[in-house]
């Protein structure tokens, strides 16, 4: 029994498309582009306001004969999809992006999960011959099945997965070309399809190739492998042996200045700098005196105010996951650029200690850099950064990269509840380092650079106009006051 969907465009164009109860959603898609010549790359279907899954048959879409679909504009960047690739019973899950062709998507698998094997598979035909044959893919979605090469070059966009996550099964057919052949023309094909990229696919696929065919003969592994893995031993004998044959020869070289004038590496386990508690129990900022008219409000605040209100009031677009991708890769970068960063520390006693950290340096590392300074190192504790009180665990991982430190750092380290009340009186560093302890010098910054430093910047092009009174000269204290108040909502009704 067949029926009709209408599917409308953009621009309010119509095409009637005669759909079966078997009629995939993706094909209607197809059929509507078509019609109104458009690309259904770039489209998706809408049935009242909701996006439709184009994944499955017209049977189980819930849409009804003679239903009206909108056809909307697909966004320009790739959404992520989350895939689980079912291999003979075994599920493997990835996050990828849309428009990744389902050819692709099983070399992903491919290249990620070691020993899988399904692009290149090579099935021995006959008892004395051995010859391999190709066990081909087949993509099952939804009942559909993809096995041909055009097929399997069409992306998961096309093949109706937008969003969300999908399960893909694959099963495999025996075909009647052999493994080599087979290879041989979907590297040719490969090369057809994507020029631009001539040896992308058809490297990958030749690796498959090599990988695949032994795994039939148990004899054939050995052969390959075994001269690969004597090499690499000779060669670190030959490197280690070099370095020996070098010194002996440089012997005579030792008379020269440079060697024998150079520095001893600096143990990275201690501190470059250590610094007493402070000595009052009121904080150094409360020593600071200030002006009552610098807590006033003026003009420049009040524009500043309303250039952020303004802002907040302003509807501002998400991030795509091609842009959250480029900030994180460039993040990544900034990161990969810094070359040291100083660390300090503060202990419970209110003394604390510096040290330098390189990108190689883990939380292992500073733990273990801290114990060997403490008066009592068996006892445990916590690092904790500032703001969202991440803890730094005792950990491989990396303290600039992964932890992302940057610049100047202050860590805070906290006693476990276990450490007793005894512990805690005591000093937390050992005599020897807590002897070179120096006091922490508070600079005296001039009343003219703070001044200069608290004054606010031009915020807008406009200039500031001065209010006057009747009388011609400027507003009082009060009055500005006044109307500050009213400007900012604060005044009394």
């Amino acid at each position: 029994m067949s029926t009709h969907v209408e599917v409308v465009s953009t621009d309010l164009r119509r095409a009637k498309i005669k759909v079966t109860p078997g009629t995939y959603l993706v094909d209607i898609l197809g059929e509507a582009c078509k019609k109104l010549n458009l690309k259904s790359d770039k489209y998706e279907l809408k049935h009242k306001q909701k996006l439709v899954d184009l994944t499955g048959p017209f049977r189980t879409s819930g849409l009804s004969p003679g239903a009206k679909l909108e056809l909307v504009q697909k966004s320009k960047s790739a959404s992520v999809v989350s895939i689980a690739l079912d291999v003979n019973g075994q599920r493997y899950t990835k996050k990828l992006p849309s428009d990744m062709s389902l050819w692709k998507v099983m070399r992903q698998f491919e290249s990620s999960e070691k020993g899988l094997s399904i692009t290149g598979r090579g099935v021995p035909v006959g008892t004395n011959s051995g010859q391999l044959y190709h066990d081909a893919p087949v993509v099952n979605i939804m009942g559909r099945e993809y096995a041909a090469m055009e097929d399997l070059q069409k992306t998961l966009s096309q093949c109706g997965i937008n969003s969300g996550s999908m399960v893909l099964r694959v099963s495999f057919k025996l075909g009647e070309r052999t493994l080599y052949d087979a290879m041989r023309e979907i590297a040719q094909y490969l090369d057809e399809v994507e020029p631009e990229q001539p040896t992308a696919e058809g490297a990958e696929s030749q690796p498959a190739l090599a990988t695949e065919e032994p795994k039939t003969a148990d004899s054939a592994p050995r052969e390959v492998t075994q001269p690969e893995a004597i090499a690499p031993a000779a060669t670190e004998e030959e490197a280690q042996s070099a370095p020996a044959e070098s010194s002996t020869a440089g012997e005579p070289m030792e008379v020269d200045g440079p060697p024998a004038t150079a520095p001893a590496p600096s143990n990275p386990l201690q501190p470059t700098g250590v610094f007493t508690a402070p000595t009052s129990s009121t904080p150094a900022a409360a020593y600071t005196r200030e002006d009552d008219s610098v807590y006033e409000p003026t003009i420049a605040h009040a524009q500043l105010r309303q250039q952020q209100l303004l802002h907040r009031s302003q509807n501002t677009r998400l991030k795509s996951d091609a842009e959250l991708a480029a900030d994180a890769a460039e993040e990544a970068a900034r990161l990969a650029k810094i070359t040291e960063v100083e660390v300090k520390v503060r202990f419970p006693d209110q003394t604390s200690a510096t040290w330098t950290i390189t990108p190689d340096k883990t939380g292992t590392f500073l733990y273990q850099a801290i114990r060997n300074v403490m008066n009592h190192p068996t006892a445990p504790f916590k690092l904790i950064l500032p703001g969202p009180k991440t803890v730094i665990q005792e950990t491989d991982k990396k303290l600039i990269v992964q932890y992302r430190l940057k610049g100047r750092e202050m860590l805070h380290l906290l006693w476990e509840d276990s450490v007793t009340a005894s512990v805690r009186r005591e000093p937390f560093l050992e005599r020897s380092v807590a002897s070179k302890a120096k006091e922490v010098v508070v600079p005296d910054i001039p009343q003219s650079v703070a001044d200069e430093r608290d004054a606010p910047g031009p915020l807008t092009s406009q200039p500031v106009r001065q209010e006057k009174g009747k009388g011609g000269s400027a507003l009082d204290s009060d009055a500005v006051k006044k109307k500050l108040g009213k400007f900012l909502g604060l005044g009394k009704k």
